[in-house]
């Protein structure tokens, strides 16, 4: 799985929720989700959808803030715990 395709399904992910203010369409990658409206209630939820869209847990050492503040600090979490470019 390509970093570009991680980064579309977190995207379809946000997309398909309220989780933010402002339309996930109209954000860079690297866009600060929490000046967007992302809260830490629905940094839980958030946190939930991307286990069932990658079939991943999320250890607890990735549980941060940090983790959550971008598309791509999410993509690079994901990538750290093994969803990798497809062959």
């Amino acid at each position: 799985m390509s970093v570009s395709t991680v980064r579309a399904r977190i995207r379809a992910v946000l997309k398909g929720t309220d989780y933010l203010q402002v339309d996930i369409d109209g954000l860079a990658d690297d866009a600060d989700l929490y000046a967007a409206g992302l809260s830490s209630h629905a940094t839980v939820n958030l946190m939930l959808a991307l286990e069932e869209a990658f079939d991943v847990e999320l250890p607890d050492r990735l549980l941060r803030r940090r983790t959550f503040s971008s598309v791509y600090a999410m993509a690079e979490a994901l990538a750290e715990i093994g969803v990798k470019e497809a062959a």
